[in-house]
């Protein structure tokens, strides 16, 4: 029997969510850049009419995973609007010019 268990273990990944990382950390704005060999992924909230926001978190990634967050993330999004309706985009002119922060250079 405890083989078997072990084999219908074996390829599982156990994933622990520390309390405080369960909270989360509001965004509502992303920054992309990149190098050759990663793409660093900057969240930051800002507020109406603060002049100044913090990045709250940056996620580094490898080229190869970038590209499997970026399909991940579609199809989520697909799911999401074939259950809830297509999601509007109401920032067609960002207040926040995309060159905002650091260049993509490593």
């Amino acid at each position: 029997m405890s083989e078997n268990k072990n084999q219908n273990q074996k390829g599982k990944l156990n994933i622990e969510l520390p309390e405080e990382i369960a909270e989360g950390i509001y965004s509502n704005l992303a920054i992309i850049n990149h190098s050759v060999s990663e793409f660093v992924i900057d969240f930051i909230s800002i507020m109406p009419g603060k002049p100044k926001a913090k990045v709250k978190s940056r996620i580094i990634l490898t080229p190869q995973h970038a590209k499997r967050l970026a399909k991940a993330l579609a199809d989520n999004i697909k799911k999401f609007e074939k259950s809830h309706g297509e999601i509007k985009d109401y920032d067609k002119h960002p207040q926040i010019p995309m060159n905002f922060g650091p260049t993509g250079q490593a």
